[in-house]
C-alpha cells in the first residue's frame, strides 16, 4: 500500500468514526445536551478571546507604525 493509499484508507476509516460518534451523541439525549454545552463553552469562551488578541495586536501594531513615522494618510471624500 502505498502512502496516498493509506491516507486515503485512514481519512475513510477517521470519517466512519467521527460520523458513528455525532450519531450516537445525536440520538442519546444526555449526550446531545452535553455536547451542545460544550460547544456553547467553547464559542462564547474562544471568539472573545481570540478578537480581544486581535485587537491588542492591532493597538500595538499601530503604536509602532506611530513610533516609526509611517503613518497611513486618510482618504477624504
Amino acid at each position: 500500500m502505498d502512502r496516498s493509499t493509506a491516507r486515503t484508507v485512514a481519512n475513510i476509516v477517521l470519517g466512519a468514526a467521527g460520523l458513528g460518534v455525532a450519531f450516537v451523541v445525536l440520538r442519546r439525549p444526555p449526550l446531545g445536551r452535553a455536547a451542545g454545552r460544550l460547544l456553547r463553552m467553547g464559542v462564547t469562551s474562544g471568539v472573545p478571546g481570540f478578537l480581544a488578541a486581535e485587537i491588542q495586536r492591532a493597538w500595538v501594531a499601530s503604536a509602532n507604525r506611530r513610533e516609526t513615522g509611517n503613518r497611513r494618510e486618510t482618504m477624504t471624500a
